[in-house]
């Protein structure tokens, strides 16, 4: 008798990796950035995250606690592995490009097309920079694509139901910064002009709207009762003129995802804008035109506003999306290896020129120039146990019978995070500081009304106006990286003063900045 043996079926990862192949790219993006996540050291803010989450609130003056209290117990877990405190942000990188494959399967994409649109923008700067150190617009940006892969579903499926998930999703994503609430306002801006309005039925908007709601109340209720800093420091972004400013808004979003692939998002936009109707092997593009007409509308946004450039890459990925379906029409129209050959040595040279800038695989000494220029979080990797040092050299002056009342005073979270963080092996004690979520932590502890003393200052000239506040200053180190790197704290100088010219608590709310 003759047994029938039915083949082996596929094993369940194997037909998840047919049906999504977007997940292949971003387990390969995972994977690229642990490997390169602790080359350098800590990041300024990574530090400042590790110092406010040991001080657990609602919101601090320039975030909501989410990023915060996920550093300060990735940290505290681990032992201060960076490898670990980094992990997180790698995944959320990661799982936006995922997600970026998904909306274009929401489109209409084919397989290919949801490569290219997962791996478009893998490779790019916004996702190798924020992917690389913990920062609040990994999550915001993950947060936001959320968001438009619910929408894009709402779309296919006509199923408003969806828009009540994208409104959690949101909900979440305003626990770690409102800057999401913005692209999500922009987002209902395009679909009320271009529809289709009938995924905006009134229980799942209402619901999404409580959801949103539930999740900014906690940091606008603590911004509410302390002031609203986060004013004071939209104020300072705006006069800041970072990324070029207002004028630079436009042209930097050529490098947010990468220069060479930027006729990828690009034309998804003229897909968006001008296609109505499928045509062969082509999905209509007409019912998600409300992406582009989101993006479009947010750039004037941000440029009246002074807002960042880079705002602006949370409604970048169902643009990329797009353009990868146009991309991969494209590639099979006349030439097709040769067109094939174009668009994967434009993602190799997206990823190398991106990978060169964002991530910790040049010798750090290599640094000055290009990467500072293009990419200055570079270099506030580098440098901090040498800065540490030079502040130890300093507080090794103050005579030890003096050092039980003296106080180490930072000009910027950064300085005050890498003190506390590596500090205690050279025996200092916490730093203080006026900077942003610092100023709430101080100022110091001092018994009776008299004026202060000794006191370290950290990264004040000595003809800085904040000097005025301190008594028989004298410079005594000098903070040098030993790699000549342009970073913000190279050449910072390091004094010693005998006191302050008032009690700290006086001199407090002239010393707090928010910027």
């Amino acid at each position: 008798m003759t047994v029938a043996v039915a083949p082996a079926s596929d094993s369940t990862l194997t037909s998840t990796l047919r049906r999504r192949p977007e997940l292949i790219v971003g387990a390969a993006l995972l994977v690229l950035l642990v490997a390169t996540s602790a080359g350098y050291g800590w990041h300024r803010d990574e530090l400042y995250f590790r110092a406010a989450g040991r001080h657990p609130a609602f919101g601090y003056p320039d975030q909501p606690p989410f990023t915060p209290l996920l550093v300060a117990a990735a940290d505290a877990i681990s032992g201060g592995s960076l490898v670990v405190v980094r992990l997180a942000s790698a995944m959320a990188s990661a799982a936006t490009a995922v997600l970026t494959g998904m909306i274009a399967a929401e489109m209409g994409g084919g397989r290919r097309a949801r490569v290219i649109a997962a791996a478009t923008w893998a490779v790019g700067g916004v996702s190798l920079v924020t992917g690389h150190f913990v920062d609040t617009t990994t999550f915001d940006v993950l947060a936001a694509t959320g968001v438009c892969w619910c929408v894009a579903r709402a779309i296919r499926k006509a199923d408003p139901g969806w828009i009540a998930i994208a409104g959690i999703v949101l909900g979440v994503g305003l626990l770690n910064k409102l800057l999401v609430g913005f692209a999500a306002a922009f987002l209902l801006i395009g679909l009320i002009i271009a529809g289709p309005r009938s995924v905006l039925k009134s229980r799942p908007l209402i619901v999404a709207a409580a959801a949103a709601a539930v999740g900014a109340a906690p940091y606008v209720l603590w911004q509410a009762a302390h002031g609203w800093p986060q004013l004071d420091l939209a104020r300072s972004i705006a006069s800041e003129g970072a990324e070029g400013g207002r004028i630079g808004v436009i042209p930097f979003q050529l490098v947010l995802v990468s220069l060479v692939l930027t006729p990828v998002w690009v034309a998804g936009i003229v897909r968006l804008l001008r296609r109505s109707t499928s045509s062969g092997h082509i999905p209509a593009a007409r019912p998600f035109r409300a992406f582009a007409i989101a993006y479009l509308a947010y750039l004037p946004f941000l440029i009246i506003t002074g807002g960042k450039a880079y705002y602006a890459a949370d409604l970048l990925p169902p643009l990329v999306a797009a353009g990868a379906i146009a991309t991969d029409s494209w590639m099979a129209r006349g030439r097709a290896r040769l067109r094939q050959a174009l668009v994967i040595a434009a993602l190799v040279l997206a990823l190398v020129d991106d990978a060169l800038l964002g991530l910790d695989v040049l010798p750090a000494r290599l640094l000055n120039g290009i990467v500072i220029a293009v990419n200055p979080d570079a270099g506030e990797q580098v440098g901090w146990p040498q800065f540490t040092a030079a502040v130890a050299s300093g507080w090794r002056q103050i005579p030890p019978a003096e050092q039980t009342n003296a106080v180490i005073f930072t000009q910027n979270y950064g300085e005050a995070g890498a003190i506390d963080k590596f500090g205690p092996e050279s025996g200092l004690p916490q730093a203080y500081s006026g900077h942003n979520a610092f100023a709430l932590w101080g100022p110091p502890e001092q018994s009776g009304a008299e004026q202060a003393g000794p006191v370290e200052i950290v990264g004040y000239a000595a003809d800085d106006p904040t000097m005025r506040f301190f008594r028989d200053c004298r410079q005594v180190a000098t903070v040098d990286n030993g790699l000549g790197l342009d970073n913000d704290e190279q050449g910072d100088t390091v004094l010693l003063c005998s006191g302050t010219t008032l009690p700290w608590q006086q001199l407090w709310p002239s010393l707090r900045h928010y910027d």
